[in-house]
């Protein structure tokens, strides 16, 4: 999974060169989008709507997010205007959001108010948790509500160099072949498209497949 796209349309273009089944999750309400996710699902990605959730910093991460303490109806609307915004999502993946993934009140539904859970299953959208805290409740959250989802195994590129980057990929792959599958996070960076064109042929030559997140969500 492929996560910030949005905003810069030349690093949409580049990911569109990768010819391999790419997760993209798109961050709403930026220039491009609306333009990307389309384009994206034209070409065969799979689309997803990047949620931007607060963060335990305190500070807003993006102009408009989902926080602890947000009615029923703001949630509800705040979500349906980022979804409008990222066409063809077929699931939700957190940006940022150690604070609202951790917050049962925000993540769950609590005496019959709209969380962000019931949404999904409203929406038919499933869930893929960032893990960007030890202690999100998303995960669990999310199945105990009957919504698909699992959870990011690497994050490939917090350290933006070539080889960090190569060695998050052979942790995913590794991890892959242990539990069965993996699921790994990065960005529209160079580096890490760079490792993803070297690498992927390498790998399918191994007999390791490259899926969606929709096919590792349960």
């Amino acid at each position: 999974m492929i996560d910030d796209l949005g905003n810069n349309r030349a690093e949409a273009d580049a990911l569109f060169r990768v010819s391999y089944p790419l997760t993209l999750s798109v961050l709403p309400h930026l220039s491009n989008s609306a333009e990307i996710a389309e384009e994206a699902h034209r070409r065969g990605y799979e689309v997803l709507l990047h949620l931007p959730m607060a963060s335990t910093g305190g500070e807003k991460d993006e102009p408009i997010e989902l926080h602890s303490g947000m009615d029923s109806s703001a949630v509800t609307q705040t979500f349906a205007a980022m979804l409008e915004t990222v066409p063809y999502a077929v699931g939700v993946n957190n940006h940022e959001g150690s604070r609202g993934t951790s917050d049962t009140k925000l993540m769950g539904e609590i005496g019959g108010g709209v969380r962000i859970i019931p949404l999904l299953r409203e929406h038919k959208l499933f869930f893929v948790d960032s893990r960007t805290t030890p202690a999100t409740v998303a995960e669990t959250a999310a199945h105990s509500a009957g919504v698909p989802a699992t959870s990011r195994n690497v994050f490939l590129d917090d350290e933006r160099s070539v080889a960090a980057i190569q060695k998050q990929f052979v942790r995913a792959v590794r991890d892959a072949r242990e539990k069965g599958s993996a699921l790994a996070i990065g960005h529209p960076h160079p580096e890490t498209l760079q490792v993803l064109s070297e690498m992927l042929p390498e790998i399918e030559r191994q007999g390791v497949t490259l899926v969606f997140a929709s096919d590792l969500v349960r």
